[in-house]
């Protein structure tokens, strides 16, 4: 009677490789308001791929929290006791370089965002939004691109038709590209690198590149603060 033949070195009973699962973006909330920030804290732990890590009901707290846990985003209030959203921003950047911020604020005052971005925010959000806009903006973030409440977006928009022409000559040194310049009003419109690619016909790794060089040029640290800095030199030429 032939002998059943096992391949050599292989265990019958040896369990099949499992793919390794994605690490969650882990999150920290910090609201002085209990009851939404408990509800928001639950809806996003429900969340697949996200990780709650912690909440904190004031900027100190929220501070000393961040330096702890080393969350990769942090939902931010601007108007809370102690220390600011402004404030605590700055100082969980410090503390934190690596986490990615969100304001997420029932104020749509433009100064308050302008605050904001130049303390490091990379997303903006009203507290009206659902809790499937939050939890993709977190995404977005975490993934190193920014966003805006379309309301605040629009707001921006407004305001660049509104500005004169770019004068070039204002900004001595200044050397974008005209590639470069396109790709700063599509990330002014609020456009991903995705959608950008698909506009100018180049792949986002190209994009990504672009974004990369114009912000080494500007000497600035986020896509927002960029469109910030071109606001203010009026260098977006906008129809």
């Amino acid at each position: 009677m032939a002998q059943p033949c096992h391949d050599a070195g292989v265990s019958v009973n040896s369990p099949l490789p499992e793919s390794a699962a994605p690490e969650p973006t882990r999150v920290l909330v910090v609201d002085d308001q209990e009851l939404f920030r408990r509800g928001l804290t639950m809806l996003l732990a429900a969340e697949d791929g996200i990780e709650v890590v912690g909440e904190a009901g004031d900027g100190v707290e929220g501070v000393a929290l961040a330096a702890s846990t080393a969350p990769d985003v942090v939902l931010l209030d601007i108007r809370m006791p102690k220390r600011s959203g402004i404030e605590a921003c700055q100082e969980i950047k410090e503390a934190v370089p690596a986490a990615k911020i969100i304001m997420l604020t029932s104020s749509d005052e433009e100064a308050d965002l302008y605050e904001a971005v130049k303390s490091g925010a990379s997303g903006y959000l009203l507290k009206d939004s659902s809790i499937d806009e939050v939890s993709q903006a977190v995404r977005v973030v975490a993934d190193g691109q920014s966003l805006i409440s379309p309301s605040m977006a629009v707001k921006l928009i407004d305001e660049f038709k509104q500005m004169s022409r770019p004068d070039r000559s204002a900004v001595p040194g200044l050397r974008l590209t005209e590639r470069e310049l396109e790709v700063l009003r599509l990330v002014a419109k609020g456009h991903n690198n995705r959608e950008i690619a698909r506009q100018l016909f180049i792949s986002e790794n190209t994009v990504k590149n672009h974004v990369r060089n114009l912000l080494e040029k500007l000497q600035l640290h986020s896509r927002m603060e960029a469109v910030m800095y071109a606001v203010r030199e009026k260098l977006l030429d906008l129809p």
